[in-house]
Protein backbone atom coordinates (compact mmCIF):
# COMPACT_ATOMS: atom_id res chain seq x y z
CA UNK A 1 0.00 0.00 0.00
CA UNK A 2 2.76 2.46 1.20
CA UNK A 3 4.89 1.79 -2.36
CA UNK A 4 1.13 1.90 -4.96
CA UNK A 5 0.80 5.44 -3.08
CA UNK A 6 4.56 6.78 -2.87
CA UNK A 7 4.25 5.55 -7.11
CA UNK A 8 0.89 7.42 -7.72
CA UNK A 9 1.48 10.61 -6.27
CA UNK A 10 5.44 11.72 -6.17
CA UNK A 11 6.77 12.29 -9.60
CA UNK A 12 10.58 11.33 -10.44
CA UNK A 13 10.19 9.14 -6.16
CA UNK A 14 13.09 6.92 -6.96
CA UNK A 15 14.90 10.06 -7.04
CA UNK A 16 15.06 10.65 -3.46
CA UNK A 17 18.48 13.13 -3.54
CA UNK A 18 16.54 15.27 -5.45
CA UNK A 19 14.81 18.28 -2.99
CA UNK A 20 11.75 18.53 -4.60
CA UNK A 21 11.09 14.69 -4.23
CA UNK A 22 12.19 14.95 -0.84
CA UNK A 23 9.70 17.85 -0.08
CA UNK A 24 6.95 15.79 -2.14
CA UNK A 25 7.71 12.69 0.48
CA UNK A 26 6.94 15.18 3.64
CA UNK A 27 3.88 16.53 2.05
CA UNK A 28 2.56 13.14 1.57
CA UNK A 29 3.14 11.79 5.24
CA UNK A 30 1.43 15.22 6.44
CA UNK A 31 -1.13 15.02 3.98
CA UNK A 32 -2.04 11.33 5.33
CA UNK A 33 -1.14 12.07 8.99
CA UNK A 34 -3.83 15.10 9.23
CA UNK A 35 -6.55 12.74 7.17
CA UNK A 36 -5.91 9.73 9.60
CA UNK A 37 -5.71 11.39 12.62
CA UNK A 38 -8.81 13.51 12.30
CA UNK A 39 -10.69 10.23 11.76
CA UNK A 40 -9.42 8.73 14.29
CA UNK A 41 -9.89 11.24 16.79
CA UNK A 42 -13.48 11.62 15.65
CA UNK A 43 -14.31 8.09 16.11
CA UNK A 44 -12.45 7.46 18.99
CA UNK A 45 -14.16 10.29 20.75
CA UNK A 46 -17.26 8.95 19.80
CA UNK A 47 -16.23 5.62 21.07
CA UNK A 48 -15.18 7.64 24.53
CA UNK A 49 -18.76 9.44 24.68
CA UNK A 50 -21.01 6.01 24.32
CA UNK A 51 -18.84 4.21 26.98
CA UNK A 52 -17.62 7.15 29.70
CA UNK A 53 -14.11 6.16 29.62
CA UNK A 54 -11.68 9.19 30.34
CA UNK A 55 -8.54 6.80 28.98
CA UNK A 56 -10.57 6.57 25.64
CA UNK A 57 -11.52 10.49 25.78
CA UNK A 58 -7.57 10.62 26.22
CA UNK A 59 -6.71 8.44 23.04
CA UNK A 60 -8.86 10.82 21.09
CA UNK A 61 -7.13 14.08 22.23
CA UNK A 62 -4.25 12.26 21.50
CA UNK A 63 -4.83 11.91 17.98
CA UNK A 64 -6.11 15.25 17.82
CA UNK A 65 -2.95 16.37 18.86
CA UNK A 66 -1.00 13.92 16.25
CA UNK A 67 -3.33 15.69 13.69
CA UNK A 68 -2.01 19.04 14.33
CA UNK A 69 1.53 17.90 14.78
CA UNK A 70 1.17 16.00 11.07
CA UNK A 71 0.13 19.34 10.56
CA UNK A 72 3.65 20.58 11.51
CA UNK A 73 5.30 18.68 9.34
CA UNK A 74 3.77 19.20 6.27
CA UNK A 75 4.51 22.78 6.88
CA UNK A 76 8.02 22.17 7.95
CA UNK A 77 8.70 20.20 4.76
CA UNK A 78 7.05 22.94 2.52
CA UNK A 79 9.19 25.58 4.10
CA UNK A 80 12.59 23.32 4.39
CA UNK A 81 12.35 23.12 0.41
CA UNK A 82 12.84 26.93 -0.24
CA UNK A 83 15.77 28.14 -1.59
CA UNK A 84 18.56 29.65 -0.17
CA UNK A 85 18.31 33.36 -0.07
CA UNK A 86 20.74 36.30 0.97
CA UNK A 87 19.07 35.71 4.78
CA UNK A 88 19.62 31.96 4.58
CA UNK A 89 22.71 31.15 2.37
CA UNK A 90 22.51 27.61 3.07
CA UNK A 91 18.78 27.18 2.67
CA UNK A 92 15.56 26.32 4.88
CA UNK A 93 16.40 22.37 6.11
CA UNK A 94 16.76 22.78 9.71
CA UNK A 95 13.25 23.53 9.49
CA UNK A 96 12.99 20.13 8.95
CA UNK A 97 14.22 20.08 12.27
CA UNK A 98 12.54 22.39 14.27
CA UNK A 99 8.97 20.51 13.01
CA UNK A 100 10.50 17.69 14.69
CA UNK A 101 10.98 19.28 17.46
CA UNK A 102 7.60 21.05 17.58
CA UNK A 103 5.88 17.48 17.15
CA UNK A 104 7.96 16.64 20.15
CA UNK A 105 6.58 19.14 22.72
CA UNK A 106 3.24 18.95 21.00
CA UNK A 107 3.17 15.32 22.09
CA UNK A 108 5.08 15.83 25.47
CA UNK A 109 2.32 18.67 26.30
CA UNK A 110 -0.54 16.33 25.74
CA UNK A 111 0.91 13.58 27.65
CA UNK A 112 1.29 15.30 30.25
CA UNK A 113 -2.42 16.33 30.28
CA UNK A 114 -3.58 13.15 30.12
CA UNK A 115 -1.28 12.23 33.17
CA UNK A 116 -3.18 14.75 35.44
CA UNK A 117 -6.56 13.89 33.52
CA UNK A 118 -5.94 10.28 34.69
CA UNK A 119 -4.51 10.73 37.61
CA UNK A 120 -7.82 12.60 39.15
CA UNK A 121 -9.81 9.57 37.82
CA UNK A 122 -7.70 7.21 39.76
CA UNK A 123 -8.77 9.00 42.87
CA UNK A 124 -11.94 9.59 41.75
CA UNK A 125 -13.10 6.63 39.64
CA UNK A 126 -16.37 6.49 37.38
CA UNK A 127 -18.30 3.68 35.74
CA UNK A 128 -16.99 2.93 32.19
CA UNK A 129 -19.54 0.71 29.70
CA UNK A 130 -17.51 -1.07 27.19
CA UNK A 131 -19.71 -2.03 24.34
CA UNK A 132 -19.62 -3.59 20.96
CA UNK A 133 -19.20 -0.63 19.11
CA UNK A 134 -16.49 1.20 21.10
CA UNK A 135 -14.50 -2.13 21.10
CA UNK A 136 -14.77 -1.97 17.37
CA UNK A 137 -13.43 1.22 16.87
CA UNK A 138 -10.45 0.75 18.78
CA UNK A 139 -9.52 -2.11 17.21
CA UNK A 140 -9.68 -0.22 13.91
CA UNK A 141 -7.99 2.68 15.10
CA UNK A 142 -5.11 -0.06 16.14
CA UNK A 143 -4.76 -1.29 12.86
CA UNK A 144 -4.35 2.12 10.95
CA UNK A 145 -1.80 3.22 13.53
CA UNK A 146 0.30 0.08 12.79
CA UNK A 147 -0.55 0.86 8.64
CA UNK A 148 0.96 4.67 9.75
CA UNK A 149 3.63 3.24 11.69
CA UNK A 150 5.11 1.56 8.67
CA UNK A 151 3.77 4.15 5.93
CA UNK A 152 6.28 6.86 8.23
CA UNK A 153 9.20 4.46 8.65
CA UNK A 154 9.34 4.10 4.92
CA UNK A 155 9.79 7.43 4.03
CA UNK A 156 11.62 8.09 6.67
CA UNK A 157 14.45 5.69 5.79
CA UNK A 158 13.62 6.74 1.63
CA UNK A 159 14.38 10.49 2.69
CA UNK A 160 16.41 9.88 5.79
CA UNK A 161 14.38 11.94 7.91
CA UNK A 162 14.43 12.55 11.37
CA UNK A 163 11.25 14.19 11.87
CA UNK A 164 9.52 11.61 10.20
CA UNK A 165 11.35 8.86 11.97
CA UNK A 166 9.45 10.78 14.97
CA UNK A 167 6.19 10.70 13.53
CA UNK A 168 6.64 6.78 13.02
CA UNK A 169 7.62 6.46 17.04
CA UNK A 170 4.69 8.43 17.68
CA UNK A 171 2.26 6.18 15.90
CA UNK A 172 3.81 2.88 17.49
CA UNK A 173 3.25 4.27 20.36
CA UNK A 174 -0.54 5.21 19.96
CA UNK A 175 -0.61 1.57 18.79
CA UNK A 176 0.62 -0.10 21.70
CA UNK A 177 -1.37 2.57 23.97
CA UNK A 178 -4.15 2.17 22.19
CA UNK A 179 -3.81 -2.20 22.22
CA UNK A 180 -3.45 -1.68 25.97
CA UNK A 181 -6.41 0.28 26.05
CA UNK A 182 -8.15 -2.10 24.65
CA UNK A 183 -6.99 -5.17 26.51
CA UNK A 184 -7.31 -3.45 30.17
CA UNK A 185 -10.82 -2.27 29.34
CA UNK A 186 -11.65 -5.84 28.82
CA UNK A 187 -10.08 -7.04 31.76
CA UNK A 188 -12.01 -4.47 33.68
CA UNK A 189 -15.27 -5.44 32.06
CA UNK A 190 -14.70 -9.02 33.06
CA UNK A 191 -13.44 -8.34 36.87
CA UNK A 192 -15.63 -4.95 37.47
CA UNK A 193 -12.22 -3.30 38.63
CA UNK A 194 -11.72 0.63 38.12
CA UNK A 195 -9.01 0.16 35.61
CA UNK A 196 -9.97 3.46 33.50
CA UNK A 197 -7.73 5.57 35.14
CA UNK A 198 -4.83 3.47 35.49
CA UNK A 199 -5.09 2.59 31.78
CA UNK A 200 -5.46 6.28 31.16
CA UNK A 201 -1.97 6.84 33.22
CA UNK A 202 -0.09 3.93 31.30
CA UNK A 203 -1.45 5.45 27.77
CA UNK A 204 0.34 9.26 29.04
CA UNK A 205 3.27 7.50 30.15
CA UNK A 206 3.60 6.03 26.77
CA UNK A 207 3.23 9.70 25.09
CA UNK A 208 5.55 11.38 27.12
CA UNK A 209 8.21 8.77 26.85
CA UNK A 210 7.78 8.70 22.88
CA UNK A 211 7.54 12.59 23.04
CA UNK A 212 11.16 12.89 25.23
CA UNK A 213 12.67 10.44 22.76
CA UNK A 214 11.39 12.23 19.96
CA UNK A 215 12.90 15.19 21.32
CA UNK A 216 16.20 13.90 22.06
CA UNK A 217 16.49 12.47 18.36
CA UNK A 218 16.17 16.19 16.62
CA UNK A 219 17.68 18.16 19.26
CA UNK A 220 21.10 16.10 18.26
CA UNK A 221 21.07 17.34 14.69
CA UNK A 222 20.25 20.93 15.85
CA UNK A 223 23.23 21.22 18.31
CA UNK A 224 25.26 20.04 15.78
CA UNK A 225 26.09 16.09 15.61
CA UNK A 226 29.01 14.16 13.91
CA UNK A 227 28.50 12.97 10.41
CA UNK A 228 27.78 9.43 10.21
CA UNK A 229 30.63 6.41 10.09
CA UNK A 230 29.62 5.48 6.75
CA UNK A 231 29.90 8.91 5.34
CA UNK A 232 33.09 9.15 6.76
CA UNK A 233 34.74 5.98 5.30
CA UNK A 234 32.94 7.51 1.87
CA UNK A 235 34.99 10.66 2.23
CA UNK A 236 38.16 9.26 2.94
CA UNK A 237 37.65 6.35 0.31
CA UNK A 238 36.95 9.06 -2.42
CA UNK A 239 40.48 11.10 -1.86
CA UNK A 240 42.58 8.66 -0.98
CA UNK A 241 41.96 7.06 -3.93
CA UNK A 242 43.81 9.48 -5.89
CA UNK A 243 47.13 8.42 -5.41
CA UNK A 244 48.58 12.25 -5.31
CA UNK A 245 46.82 11.98 -2.10
CA UNK A 246 49.19 11.01 0.72
CA UNK A 247 46.86 11.84 3.59
CA UNK A 248 43.87 13.49 4.72
CA UNK A 249 42.85 15.11 8.28
CA UNK A 250 40.62 18.21 9.94
CA UNK A 251 37.80 16.49 7.85
CA UNK A 252 34.90 19.01 8.87
CA UNK A 253 30.92 17.89 8.57
CA UNK A 254 28.26 20.88 8.72
CA UNK A 255 25.02 19.68 8.40
CA UNK A 256 22.45 22.97 7.56
CA UNK A 257 19.24 19.78 6.92
CA UNK A 258 18.95 16.73 4.27
CA UNK A 259 20.74 17.63 1.34
CA UNK A 260 22.45 20.39 2.65
CA UNK A 261 25.76 19.12 3.67
CA UNK A 262 29.17 21.05 3.93
CA UNK A 263 32.29 19.52 3.85
CA UNK A 264 35.83 20.78 4.49
CA UNK A 265 39.48 18.77 5.30
CA UNK A 266 43.16 19.16 4.48
CA UNK A 267 44.58 16.80 1.80
CA UNK A 268 48.48 15.96 1.89
CA UNK A 269 50.26 15.91 -1.16
CA UNK A 270 54.02 15.80 -1.70
CA UNK A 271 56.04 19.14 -1.61
CA UNK A 272 57.97 18.73 -4.90
CA UNK A 273 54.98 17.84 -6.80
CA UNK A 274 54.44 20.39 -9.43
CA UNK A 275 51.47 22.50 -8.36
CA UNK A 276 48.97 23.34 -11.25
CA UNK A 277 48.73 19.26 -11.58
CA UNK A 278 48.34 18.96 -7.46
CA UNK A 279 45.79 21.86 -7.45
CA UNK A 280 43.75 20.37 -10.47
CA UNK A 281 43.75 17.05 -8.57
CA UNK A 282 42.19 18.39 -5.79
CA UNK A 283 39.72 20.49 -7.88
CA UNK A 284 38.55 17.18 -9.29
CA UNK A 285 38.23 15.72 -5.95
CA UNK A 286 35.70 17.75 -4.97
CA UNK A 287 33.74 18.13 -8.02
CA UNK A 288 33.81 14.23 -7.42
CA UNK A 289 33.08 14.32 -3.68
CA UNK A 290 29.67 16.66 -4.65
CA UNK A 291 28.47 14.56 -7.34
CA UNK A 292 29.02 11.27 -5.14
CA UNK A 293 27.95 12.59 -2.00
CA UNK A 294 25.70 15.58 -2.68
CA UNK A 295 27.61 17.76 -0.70
CA UNK A 296 29.35 21.57 -1.02
CA UNK A 297 33.40 20.17 -0.46
CA UNK A 298 36.35 22.83 0.26
CA UNK A 299 39.61 21.06 0.42
CA UNK A 300 43.07 22.87 1.80
CA UNK A 301 46.33 21.55 0.42
CA UNK A 302 48.74 20.49 2.41
CA UNK A 303 52.33 20.12 0.91
CA UNK A 304 54.63 17.13 2.66
CA UNK A 305 57.89 16.62 2.65
CA UNK A 306 58.26 13.18 0.97
CA UNK A 307 62.41 12.77 0.94
CA UNK A 308 63.66 13.82 4.12
CA UNK A 309 65.08 10.54 6.39
CA UNK A 310 65.40 12.10 9.28
CA UNK A 311 61.47 13.94 9.35
CA UNK A 312 60.23 10.23 8.11
CA UNK A 313 61.87 9.00 11.24
CA UNK A 314 60.41 11.59 13.19
CA UNK A 315 56.97 11.76 11.92
CA UNK A 316 57.13 7.58 12.88
CA UNK A 317 57.74 8.15 16.26
CA UNK A 318 55.36 10.83 16.56
CA UNK A 319 52.42 9.04 15.15
CA UNK A 320 53.40 5.73 17.84
CA UNK A 321 53.44 7.95 20.34
CA UNK A 322 50.25 9.34 19.80
CA UNK A 323 48.78 5.67 19.20
CA UNK A 324 49.75 5.65 23.06
CA UNK A 325 46.82 7.82 23.74
CA UNK A 326 44.21 5.40 22.26
CA UNK A 327 43.69 4.29 18.30
CA UNK A 328 41.94 6.90 16.72
CA UNK A 329 45.04 9.10 17.88
CA UNK A 330 47.38 10.18 15.12
CA UNK A 331 49.47 13.37 14.00
CA UNK A 332 49.83 15.23 10.60
CA UNK A 333 51.06 18.31 9.39
CA UNK A 334 54.85 17.05 10.70
CA UNK A 335 57.25 19.54 9.47
CA UNK A 336 60.97 19.87 10.86
CA UNK A 337 62.30 23.64 10.95
CA UNK A 338 66.24 23.73 11.29
CA UNK A 339 68.39 25.89 13.34
CA UNK A 340 71.72 27.15 13.97
CA UNK A 341 71.15 26.30 17.66
CA UNK A 342 67.96 24.09 17.64
CA UNK A 343 66.08 22.15 15.42
CA UNK A 344 61.69 22.56 16.16
CA UNK A 345 59.49 19.24 15.01
CA UNK A 346 56.28 21.06 14.61
CA UNK A 347 53.15 19.11 14.05
CA UNK A 348 49.24 18.91 14.99
CA UNK A 349 48.15 15.63 17.22
CA UNK A 350 44.66 14.53 16.72
CA UNK A 351 42.40 13.09 19.54
CA UNK A 352 38.84 12.50 19.91
CA UNK A 353 36.87 14.49 22.39
CA UNK A 354 36.39 11.48 24.72
CA UNK A 355 40.18 11.22 25.50
CA UNK A 356 40.09 12.77 29.37
CA UNK A 357 43.37 14.31 29.39
CA UNK A 358 44.23 17.88 29.23
CA UNK A 359 46.14 19.55 26.23
CA UNK A 360 49.32 19.86 28.14
CA UNK A 361 49.01 16.22 29.63
CA UNK A 362 48.98 15.18 25.70
CA UNK A 363 52.00 17.20 24.92
CA UNK A 364 53.85 15.99 28.03
CA UNK A 365 52.56 12.22 27.07
CA UNK A 366 53.89 12.27 23.36
CA UNK A 367 57.39 14.12 24.36
CA UNK A 368 57.82 11.51 27.02
CA UNK A 369 57.07 8.64 24.15
CA UNK A 370 59.40 9.94 21.42
CA UNK A 371 63.02 7.95 21.80
CA UNK A 372 64.66 11.13 19.37
CA UNK A 373 64.07 13.69 22.10
CA UNK A 374 65.55 12.09 24.33
CA UNK A 375 68.70 11.81 22.42
CA UNK A 376 69.14 14.90 21.05
CA UNK A 377 68.42 17.86 23.17
CA UNK A 378 68.65 20.45 20.74
CA UNK A 379 65.42 18.85 19.25
CA UNK A 380 61.87 21.03 20.32
CA UNK A 381 58.63 20.51 19.88
CA UNK A 382 55.77 22.78 18.83
CA UNK A 383 52.45 20.27 19.45
CA UNK A 384 49.01 21.67 18.33
CA UNK A 385 46.38 19.68 20.18
CA UNK A 386 43.04 19.09 17.55
CA UNK A 387 39.57 17.43 18.49
CA UNK A 388 38.21 14.52 16.36
CA UNK A 389 34.66 16.13 14.76
CA UNK A 390 33.94 12.66 13.18
CA UNK A 391 32.48 11.23 15.97
CA UNK A 392 35.58 8.68 16.43
CA UNK A 393 35.60 7.84 20.63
Amino acid sequence: MTDFLIRRLIKNYADTTNEHVRQSYGMLAGAAGICLNILLFLIKLTAGLISGSIAITADALNNLSDAGSSAVTLVGFRMAGRKPDVEHPFGHGRIEYIAGMIVSIIIIMMGYELFTDSFSRIRIPSPVTLSVLPAVILLISILIKIWMSFFNSRIAVLIHSEAMKATAADSRSDAISTSALLIGMLIGKLTRLPLDGWLGLFVSILILKTGIESARDTISPLLGQPPAPEFVKEVESIVLAHPEVIGLHDLIVHNYGPERVMVSLHAEVPGDGELFKLHDTIDNIERELSEKLSCVATIHMDPVDTHNPLLDTLRAEAAAAAKTLGENCSVHDVRLVSGDTHSNLIFDVLVPHSLSLSDDEIRKKIREEMPRLKEDPTLYTVISVDRDYTGRS
